[in-house]
């Protein structure tokens, strides 16, 4: 009876035993095993076997404590707002955002005691040196410079500890009050400025448009006085042509109905209207007949005769 005793607490034990032998790790996870102390093997996602007594697997501390698992997927930590004081001695408070991943799970495990907190104080004091390095104006307009430096300078620390820095990303960066203040005076002086120039340009703009809407008009008025000054030369000059054709066709006509004697007649009575002209008035003037004049006067002579046939008719 004894003896069954002894076997069945036996057979007992192995099963406990195999059964902490089974390991299962899941997957993007992993564990260290060690024998008797020292590095055995890194175990594979899925299921895995060791020897209960001899083997055993490592407790890793990280941010939450213990922990047996390695988390192989990238982490997130983040890093608390800093003290830091800039090239020119002003002090900045700064947050930051640091990406991570576990590279080299047996260097993280014998390399550093605390991965979490070493990669954290590492990140704090490589920002406080690469900020120190840049002016405040610098700090404020560079992340994307300040960012690169920051991942290749953690990326070769952190590399010793089989950590791979992916990526860093400051957050937030807070000057003092009375820079803030400056700065918003600053800011609202350029909006000021922007906006005077921007009038400035817009009222250029409009006095260059009623200037060439004032030139065109000039221009299209003058062409409009040219254009009516053209028409009325072309009407004066068609109303002079046609009263000469008038006057010429009424020569004509007078001539072949009345003959010479009565154009000499008409030539006649046009001379005696411009001396009448000539001597009214109240000044005493001494009037010099021009010498064709004596022959128009012999003209009178026929007058008469003019009048005479006038009569018989």
């Amino acid at each position: 009876m004894s003896f069954l005793i002894v076997v069945a607490v036996i057979a007992l034990v192995v099963i406990v035993l195999e059964l902490m032998g089974f390991k299962i790790v899941p997957q993007s996870e992993t564990m260290i095993v060690e024998r008797l102390g020292k590095y055995s093997r890194t175990l594979k996602t899925g299921v895995n076997v060791i020897w209960p007594v001899l083997e055993k697997i490592k407790s890793i501390e990280g941010a939450r404590g213990f922990s047996r698992q390695i988390d192989l997927r990238e982490t997130v930590l983040e890093i608390a707002p800093q003290n830091v004081i800039t090239k020119d001695n002003v002090g900045i408070e700064i947050n930051a955002v640091l990406f991570f991943q576990i590279s080299d799970p047996v260097k993280m495990a014998y390399e550093i005691a605390n991965f979490h907190g070493a990669i954290n104080k590492l990140t704090q004091t490589t920002l406080r040196n690469v900020i120190g390095e840049l002016e405040l104006d610098q700090t404020l307009s560079s992340r994307d410079t300040i960012n690169t430096k920051l991942k290749k300078v953690l990326d070769e620390a952190a590399d010793k500890w089989g950590i791979k820095v992916t990526r860093i990303e400051l957050q937030d960066i807070t000057p003092p009050e009375d820079i803030m203040k400056a700065m918003t005076q600053q800011m609202e002086a350029e909006r000021n400025k922007r906006a005077q120039i921007l009038q400035a340009e817009g009222l250029k703009q409009a006095q260059i448009l009623a200037a060439e809407g004032s030139r065109e008009a000039q221009i299209q008025q003058a062409e409009g006085e040219k254009q009516a000054t053209i028409l009325k030369a072309d009407a004066n000059a068609s109303a002079i042509l046609k009263v000469a054709t008038a006057e010429n066709e009424a020569i004509k006509l007078v001539m072949s109905s009345a003959g010479e004697k009565t154009v000499n007649y008409l030539v006649a009575m046009k001379y005696i209207d411009a001396i009448k002209e000539m001597v009214s008035g109240k000044d005493n003037k001494v009037v010099y007949v021009p010498y064709e004049a004596t022959g128009v006067l012999g003209a009178l002579g026929g007058i008469k005769e003019l009048l005479g046939d006038t009569k018989k008719q």
